[in-house]
């Protein structure tokens, strides 16, 4: 690559920079094996659209990251290669299902990576792990050739240590993809102009109800500390609430991912059940089994009517500030148990759609990273970007990195 640089070809953005790949991505030649011993010989004759978009872009992939398996939970402790470690501090979970490609990041091991997003698998592991954690709009970035949880709520995004870096990584990989039926024909703007974007024209709105309700109180100092920044770099702080539906945001998702994930493994847990993690096992045919056709299909209904809908929110603020996690992370052992995370404050953003990012915010007083949550309107990348940026900019929690052992 530097040899090409020098002779003056440039290939894109990318040219020349080492990223690392969620192990549920497509690398044609290279195993994908989605953490699971079912798909540990897995050889993809085809990229993923996303993985031939950085190659194209110059791109250097360094090789797959650990995940939880089919990233069907949210600790990266459930899986055939063994247990994600936490950079900050090795015998806590790093978050999932992206909690390789977010320890990956945070430890230096790459310039950045891309994970997927199904109830907040790339904003966890990024709050966790303390770096930059993004879920563009639904439709923004093609899935295919990502191994699904959930056709309807997967999203692939970048994770890295930068808000810059991340608006690199997202302008490559997104945009339509015309054999993918859930990309939108949209153009993509320039992501890096968002950054020349007043975020003192912008509003914001604050959606207390469950968002911070019952947090761990050194997340709630260090977010409304964030928040106390953010009055100072934008026009207004209000708090609002969102619309709700006949049903939860939490039932929408249960039934939509439990209904769709088995469809995908419906053939493999018949025949190789031996083949999973017991605790994969259990979720898909459990979870399966609660759910009538006729609750899917009313969820999906909700769904789409809360897409819709959402839009009306943000007529009177341009951007939703939540915490990334109500909790700091829980122990390996403890991430035994696949839903020892809440997703209660990333998962409504799934449903939803919406882009959201997550950004360092602080630290516990035992050293673990604390993430802020910014969401925008559909396809506002660039709006949520430019606050993202400014209030990075305004603090120093993106500049620590964790300190690892030599040996």
């Amino acid at each position: 690559m530097e040899a090409e640089q020098r002779r003056g070809k440039w290939r894109g953005p990318l040219h020349g920079i080492p990223i690392a790949l969620k192990d549920n991505i497509d690398t044609a030649g290279i195993r994908t094996t989605a953490a699971s011993e079912l798909f540990k010989d897995r050889v993809p004759s085809e990229d993923a659209e996303v993985v031939r978009r950085l190659k194209k872009a110059g791109a250097i992939l360094l090789g797959k990251t650990n995940l939880h398996e089919f990233a069907y939970g949210g600790t990266s402790s459930v899986s055939y290669f063994g247990a994600v470690h936490n950079p900050w501090a090795l015998d806590r979970i790093p978050g999932g299902s992206s909690g390789g490609s977010a320890a990956a990041t945070a430890a230096g091991l790459c310039f950045g990576s891309l994970g997927t997003d199904t109830a907040g698998s790339v904003r966890a592991p990024a709050s966790y792990c303390g770096v930059v954690g993004f879920k563009p709009t639904y439709g923004r970035v093609s899935n295919r050739g990502v191994i699904p949880l959930s056709w309807t709520l997967d999203h692939v995004g970048p994770l890295c240590r930068t808000v810059e870096d991340t608006a690199l990584m997202l302008g490559v990989i997104a945009g339509y993809d015309e054999l993918d039926p859930t990309t939108t024909d949209m153009p993509v703007p320039d992501y890096s102009r968002a950054f020349k974007l007043p975020a003192s024209k912008l509003r914001l709105g604050v959606p207390r109800t469950s968002f911070f309700a019952s947090l761990d109180p050194e997340i709630a100092k260090a977010v409304e500390a964030a928040i106390e920044v953010l009055r100072k770099l934008t026009a207004t702080v209000v708090d609002i609430t969102l619309p709700s539906a006949s049903i939860s945001f939490d039932e929408i998702y249960a039934k939509v991912r439990s209904v769709e994930a088995y469809t995908y493994h419906s053939q493999w847990i018949a025949e190789s059940p031996e083949k999973y993690q017991a605790a994969t096992r259990q979720r898909i045919t459990q979870n399966f089994a609660s759910v009538q056709a006729t609750a899917y299909v009313q969820a999906r209904l909700q769904l789409d009517v809360l897409r819709r809908g959402i839009k009306k929110a943000f007529t009177s603020v341009d951007l939703l500030i939540t915490p990334t996690m109500p909790g700091p992370p829980v122990s390996i052992a403890q991430g035994a148990d696949p839903t020892a995370v809440s997703t209660r404050n990333t998962l409504p953003f799934n449903v939803l759609g919406l882009p959201t990012i997550s950004v360092p915010c602080g630290f516990t007083t035992s050293g673990l990273p604390i993430g802020l949550q910014i969401a925008g309107a559909p396809f506002a990348e660039s709006t949520v970007l430019a606050l993202a940026h400014a209030y990075e900019q305004a603090t120093e929690w993106h500049g620590r990195h964790p300190k690892l052992n030599p040996a």
